[in-house]
């Protein structure tokens, strides 16, 4: 999950959830807001056709039991949110109109200057707090309020009697919703007020259910937004994942892999994605050929020792019978086996290579290259040993390469050292593995890690700082290790090389007691 949240599909999808989601907002709330007001509009409008279906009615008769019929057959009135609000009868309304006169002259007399007339309407509408206290008395006295109701009454009788007065409808907020007044004259002295209670309820009807709508309107779009981002990073991250794992076994040392740029698996990639394929396509054949080249060069170079190895050989033919012709003739031979297996390791190619490695006996070949290096350390006066190779101890590599790892190890001490130095050299066999220790009594290493460096040796004359490097690389590929220390018996420097047995019993190690360390003898 961890590394979900960090891969350029997971980017993708919240990019595409952001931006989603930002649009579907940018539209959800105002339609929102939309739907809502258009739900308190539509209350309103029905409860101005119920209150409207009473005209006709009030516009023929008064009589309260025609009028309540008439409110028992809207719909409004059936739910008991209707109440007529009747005038007084006309001779009622005769008194009440000259009282409601004298009201209002009262108030104009009241108020001081050019303010009496509207003093003296404001206490016709009965608001409390003007003058012309008489005149509102009056009026309200007029008004509809002074007849018969009908229905369940929710306004105040002086919002009522404003709307009467003032000829025009209104609403008013009422417990629990709100009331709709709506003047009807009934003739031209007397008004009727219809009042149509509107419920909360009414002005939320829906409103609901169109957010939820909306809502998951907008989550279909965020769904549907991440399912396509996903179905696109799945492509790019598909094109992507090939090019790595390309790149890994390109490093691991598969020169026949490439990217595919053509087909299926290419459809859909991005073309960033698409030049990094022929990019590394072409890079995959550029290594190829330089390596060709490299393999070519190394087998010429080798070739070019073959005439100066062939006058070596005539010379050591020439030298006759002894020891030391014997070890140079021996050594001219070796040296032209060695060139050969150059030649022949640099013209094959990497996928024509044995697949498993041909083991040896370590301890057959320590004692034949120590052997031939004792020649020269009895002309040299080296005191020297020899100890545990005297059981067969196999090892997972080619005996070559071992032989030359020993020389190199060997040859170390006789270049790194005085003459008359001694060393000795150990082999420990081990269930896993197997260790040879060359010592010596020289001055030992001064930087260790500096003398492991390829090309770092220091020598003198004839020192390619290659020997160390070529042995720690004979280690390695077999899982295991070279180490320069010190020397606990001869003082000088110590060089331990371990080779890893193979785990599936192809080369058995037959343990054998190691002999203990005597004092060094020249042979």
């Amino acid at each position: 999950m961890r590394r979900l949240r960090h891969s350029l599909r997971w980017a993708l999808i919240k990019a595409a959830v952001a931006g989603t989601t930002m649009v579907a907002l940018a539209f959800l709330i105002p339609l929102g807001l939309m739907v809502q007001q258009t739900a308190r509009d539509r209350a309103f409008t029905a409860a101005e056709r119920q209150a409207a279906a009473l005209g006709p009615a009030l516009a023929i008769t008064t009589e309260e039991d025609a009028i309540v019929r008439a409110v028992a057959s809207t719909d409004a009135g059936g739910q008991g949110r209707m109440a007529v609000h009747l005038p007084p009868p006309e001779s009622a309304a005769g008194s009440g109109t000259a009282s409601g006169t004298a009201g209002a002259a009262g108030g104009v007399a009241a108020a001081p200057g050019g303010t009496g007339t509207t003093v003296g309407a404001q206490g016709a509408q009965g608001v409390p707090g003007t003058a012309g206290t008489a005149g509102t008395a009056a009026a309200a006295a007029s008004s509809p309020a002074a007849g018969a109701t009908i229905g369940e009454v929710r306004a105040l009788d002086a919002d009522v009697a404003t709307a009467g007065f003032q000829g025009r409808s209104f609403t008013v907020q009422v417990p629990g919703g709100f009331a709709l007044l709506q003047p009807f004259a009934v003739d031209t002295a007397r008004t009727a007020v219809v009042e149509v209670f509107v419920a909360d309820d009414d002005l939320t009807r829906g409103v609901a259910t169109a957010w939820q709508v909306l809502s998951g309107v907008a989550l279909g779009l965020v769904a549907i937004s991440v399912l396509v981002a996903d179905r696109m990073g799945a492509r790019i991250v598909a094109s992507a994942r090939r090019l790595a794992a390309a790149a890994r076994a390109l490093g691991a040392g598969d020169l026949a892999v490439r990217v595919p740029v053509e087909g299926k698996q290419a459809a859909g990639s991005p073309a960033e994605l698409h030049e990094a394929a022929h990019a590394f396509n072409t890079m995959a054949d550029r290594v190829v050929q330089l390596l060709a080249a490299e393999r070519e060069l190394a087998a010429d170079l080798s070739h070019r020792l073959r005439t100066p190895l062939t006058v070596l050989r005539l010379n050591a033919a020439s030298l006759g019978e002894g020891d030391a012709a014997d070890a140079t003739r021996h050594a001219v031979s070796q040296l032209e086996r060695e060139v050969d297996q150059i030649i022949r390791s640099a013209r094959r190619a990497p996928e024509d290579a044995p697949a498993v490695t041909v083991g040896c006996d370590a301890a057959e070949v320590i004692r034949e290259r120590v052997g031939f290096w004792s020649a020269l350390a009895e002309d040299e006066g080296r005191p020297w040993q020899l100890t545990g190779a005297e059981q067969e101890t196999p090892v997972p590599v080619q005996r070559g390469d071992l032989a030359a790892a020993v020389d190199a190890l060997l040859g170390n001490v006789f270049r790194h050292t005085a003459v008359g130095t001694a060393f000795s050299v150990d082999v420990l066999p081990t269930e896993s593995s197997v260790i040879v220790l060359v010592g010596d009594a020289g001055p030992g290493f001064t930087d260790p890690q500096a003398a492991l460096k390829r090309g770092e040796g220091h020598g003198g004359e004839g020192s390619t700082g290659l020997g160390l490097d070529i042995v720690r690389k004979l280690a390695e590929a077999t899982g295991g290790d070279l180490a320069l220390g010190a020397s606990a018996v001869l003082g000088g420097a110590e060089i331990r090389l371990r080779l890893r047995l193979r785990q599936d019993g192809a080369a058995p190690v037959r343990a054998g007691r190691r002999r203990g360390r005597g004092p060094l003898f020249p042979r």
